[in-house]
């Protein structure tokens, strides 16, 4: 029975950047976070796929193997107002399950959209209305299988425009020739384990047990693995929100320790806004530092959990302070901040002796972010980060979607901040002309 149909939008940042701008179609390109050549691509256009380019290549790779390639620097908001279109197209023909990542989407499959025909003619029907709404460049693969694990794989083996379609039936017969890093779940040390196992196709991976898939895997994984691979329809837990951070790769003029740490500061109190935006108090504070020379420092300090950006502040300067003599003389080139131990707030109990100052903070707090979501961002900011608040802008994990409205500015506030009063309109005249 077909339960899922996964969407891949293709080269999705580059399909983007093509479809807002004419010039760039048909062209071999990279996106990258920022214009340097030694900064990898974070997506590349299928042009460029085709003459042998994959993401993360570095731009001066890049020059190297493809003379002529372009390179655009990435617009996140504009990719996040894309992902929300094409949601919203996608949604007018199939109820949206799951958003995997900015460019992948689970839709559930029930009555007669779970008819092998009937399916096809969706995602047929899918595509049709992103080319005729959104843009004819937002190419996609479409996969439609039992479950999302076998749909996604669907999804995968046919790009770009691809449209692949695995009933119960068909498997493991149309899959033995896949791969096995081709999977969702197994990479390149898990793949390893697998052939010490014995394991070193799709026949042997289906035919395993379920015991020893889990004995493979060291854990619970393995034996959803397995049941995913025979068709089952074993949700996978929903991951635990555990961290919020930020890092920054610095440019040249501020890789030393007087111009990084500001940079810093304006990566926690992003990351503090997030963590009150999402509800969640957090116990401890990791600070990251990368070298030129290759070499890394971190270091943890845990504290009651909190959402103060002043506690934060006062935590990520004792880390800071704690660098060996020997690292507080090198060039910093990455640095990075990281709030773990998160506790949902519903959970949290202020300290005795705290509580009357915490909810005073909190109000405060709460103003600030308030004001920074109605004017733009830095509008209201502490004074660690200034002269750095520039930094940590808006960037796309492909597991993490942002929002800008609570990491830039919210348009719809209309930079106010209490909503508009509506007009009343004024009373009618009765028809004898009496008021």
């Amino acid at each position: 029975m077909l339960r899922a149909l996964a969407i891949d939008f293709n080269s999705f940042f580059a399909s983007v950047e093509q479809q807002e701008r004419p010039e760039l179609r048909g062209q071999p390109l990279i996106v990258v976070p920022v214009l340097a050549e030694t900064t990898g691509a974070i997506a590349v256009s299928l042009e460029a796929k085709a003459r042998g380019l994959a993401r993360n290549v570095r731009v001066a790779e890049a020059r190297r193997a493809l003379p002529g390639i372009l390179v655009v620097e990435a617009r996140p908001e504009l990719y996040i107002q894309y992902h929300r279109r094409l949601k919203a197209v996608v949604e007018t023909l199939a109820p949206v399950k799951k958003v995997q990542s900015i460019d992948e989407l689970e839709c559930e499959l029930s009555g007669d959209l779970a008819v092998p025909a009937r399916a096809l003619r969706l995602a047929e029907e899918i595509r049709t209305r992103i080319y005729r709404e959104v843009g004819t460049h937002l190419r996609c693969s479409i996969g439609i299988g039992p479950n999302w694990f076998l749909a996604k794989l669907a999804s995968d083996l046919k790009k770009p425009d691809g449209l692949v379609l695995f009933d119960e039936g068909d498997i493991p017969g149309k899959i033995l020739d896949v791969p096995l890093a081709e999977f969702t779940g197994i990479g390149p040390n898990m793949e390893q384990r697998l052939r010490a196992a014995g394991i070193g196709n799709v026949a042997k991976l289906y035919a395993a047990s379920r015991d020893r898939l889990r004995a493979v895997w060291g854990s619970v994984e393995g034996a959803r693995f397995h049941d995913w691979l025979h068709g089952g329809v074993q949700e996978r837990e929903a991951p635990r929100h555990r961290t919020i951070g930020h890092s920054q790769v610095l440019p040249p003029e501020r890789r030393n320790a007087e111009a990084a740490q500001p940079v810093l500061h304006r990566l926690l109190q992003k990351a503090a806004m997030r963590l009150r935006h999402e509800g969640y108090y957090a116990g401890g504070l990791q600070l990251h530092v990368g070298y030129r020379d290759g070499t890394e420092w971190s270091e943890d300090l845990h504290f009651n959990e909190t959402q103060d950006t002043l506690r934060f502040t006062h935590a990520l300067n004792q880390l800071w302070a704690r660098r060996p003599a020997t690292h507080q003389r090198k060039a910093p080139q990455q640095v990075g901040v990281v709030l773990h131990s998160l506790l949902p707030g519903a959970q949290h109990t202020a300290d005795l002796f705290d509580a009357r100052q915490e909810s005073t903070r909190a109000r405060l707090l709460g103003a600030v972010d308030t004001l920074n979501q109605t004017f733009g961002k830095n509008s209201v900011y502490f004074g660690g980060a200034h002269g750095a608040t520039g930094y940590a802008p808006l960037r796309i994990a492909f597991t993490r979607i942002p929002e800008p409205e609570v990491e830039d500015i919210d348009p719809a506030r209309q930079r106010r901040l209490r909503p508009k009063k509506p007009s009343v309109p004024p009373p009618e005249s009765n028809s004898d002309g009496a008021e």
